[in-house]
């Protein structure tokens, strides 16, 4: 007997043959997104759960619930007060309130369900994708792909084993001035690339010393760990400062660094590197910040080319007039990408020979909502892959590579040494110690598995 499930799938791909209009927000004036709705139906939009609206995750629910061909139905949040902030915004935005699924499991049940969105902690995001794929549900998985290594090997069995279409959240590459950038580089613009230099400054606090102090009645942190080993609730984790404690984030590098190691990966056309190594540290404040505030990673390539990341997360002095960005040089001369989708060609004599500006202001630093209506073209590039099987503009098999690059950057940090890399697996070669940081330790009864 015919799966519904599959019949409405084959509807929405057949159906909607405006989307490139309605990614722009409707082909007349007076049509908005929310005009489109009412003339879709119900039955013709995609229909999303959305986990993690603290911060970014609320973004991305006001994004989705604001496309014409979509539609918001679970807000998975374990902080009560979030998840009602987010259901507010997004029942104005569409019209419609979705459901409160704390426990994103839940809406996984739910038949109508096509795609999860996870913006949870990071500890959270392969197993979270691991369990939607298993259930039929197809991702949008915001950086980074893994938390570790072994993690992302398991996110891309997965995907290949239940067939699921996983779109990783470097907008980026969906960005039009960055998209041209990198095809006028590939188009031999500079000569031959063979470095790239990435970057990302910014002028975060100190975190102080924790205090263990009851749970909010508001939280349920014992889901909000999920697989990570168990640890006290503590006055200065969440929602932000997890990023810097390695049992549940992965620092910098991972938190910025891995949307520009992927536009530089992309522009060099390179996938494991020979030898990566990292220096930096906790440097500006004594406090329980546990990954480096300042950090440089060097990974090298057998082509004869180069990535840096540059993470300074205490000093916000900008690099190139930018606080987050990439440079490739070349042969014949460099290229230059900023925060924004914006770009820049320079000679060899550092004369400006093209710049191409965005005419719309894009904040880099913006914790959760960098530019809503770039993202929009992000999103809908994941909805045609859905309806129509266009490729995606970011898969994560190329999310999880540009990933593992920064992953291996954070090993050789912890490891104090630089690392020998395969480059046809992008395993670590000959180093027991760094190796041990490839998987991690789980609580028990919360292991990922395909």
């Amino acid at each position: 007997m015919k799966n519904p499930k599959d019949s409405r799938r084959g509807f929405i791909k057949k159906s909607l043959t405006a989307s490139a209009a309605l990614s722009l927000g409707g082909v007349l004036p007076t049509f908005g997104a929310k005009s489109y709705r009412n003339i879709l139906g119900a039955n013709e939009r995609i229909k999303v759960a959305v986990m993690g609206v603290n911060s970014r995750g609320l973004a991305l629910a006001l994004n989705f619930a604001s496309q014409p061909n979509a539609e918001v139905l679970h807000i998975c949040e374990v902080d009560k007060h979030a998840a009602e902030k987010c259901i507010a915004a997004v029942s104005d935005a569409q019209q419609n309130r979705p459901k409160d699924t704390p426990d994103f499991r839940k809406s996984l049940e739910d038949k109508e369900l096509d795609v999860l969105v996870v913006a949870a902690p990071d500890h959270w995001h392969a197993p979270a994708a691991i369990l939607a794929c298993k259930a039929g549900k197809d991702v949008y998985l915001e950086k980074p792909a893994s938390h570790n290594p072994h993690e992302g090997e398991l996110l891309l069995k997965a995907t290949d084993k239940y067939k699921r279409i996983i779109q990783m959240g470097n907008q980026r590459r969906s960005w039009p001035h960055v998209v041209e950038a990198i095809k006028a580089l590939h188009a031999g613009v500079i000569g031959r690339p063979y470095m790239a230099k990435t970057w990302y400054s910014n002028n975060r606090a100190p975190i102080g010393i924790g205090k263990k102090v009851p749970v909010p009645q508001h939280l349920d942190y014992d889901l909000w760990q999920g697989p990570a080993p168990r640890e006290d609730y503590r006055d200065n984790i969440i929602h932000y400062n997890w990023h810097w404690f390695w049992n549940w984030g992965t620092g910098e590098a991972l938190n910025n660094g891995t949307h520009m190691v992927d536009l530089a990966r992309w522009g060099l056309q390179v996938d494991y590197p020979t030898k990566v190594s990292s220096a930096g540290g906790r440097y500006h404040y004594q406090d329980d910040w546990e990954t480096p505030d300042t950090q440089i990673i060097n990974l090298e390539f057998e082509n004869k080319s180069l990535i840096t990341w540059e993470g300074r997360s205490c000093n916000g002095l900008n690099v190139e007039g930018s606080s987050v960005g990439v440079i490739f040089y070349g042969e014949e001369g460099a290229i230059k990408i900023d925060g924004g989708n914006n770009y820049s060609i320079l000679d060899r004599q550092n004369k400006v020979v093209k710049e191409v500006k965005y005419d719309r202001p894009v904040d880099p630093r913006n914790l959760s909502d960098p530019t809503h209506e770039l993202d929009s073209i992000h999103i809908q590039n994941m909805f045609d892959a859905i309806r129509k099987g266009t490729p995606l503009a970011a898969d994560i098999y190329g999310g999880q590579t540009s990933t593992l690059l920064v992953q291996l950057g954070n090993i050789a940090q912890r490891v104090g040494r630089s690392l020998d890399i395969d480059t046809k697996t992008g395993h670590i070669l000959n180093n027991p110690e760094a190796q041990q940081y490839w998987s991690r330790e789980y609580e028990p009864g919360w292991e990922p598995s395909v």
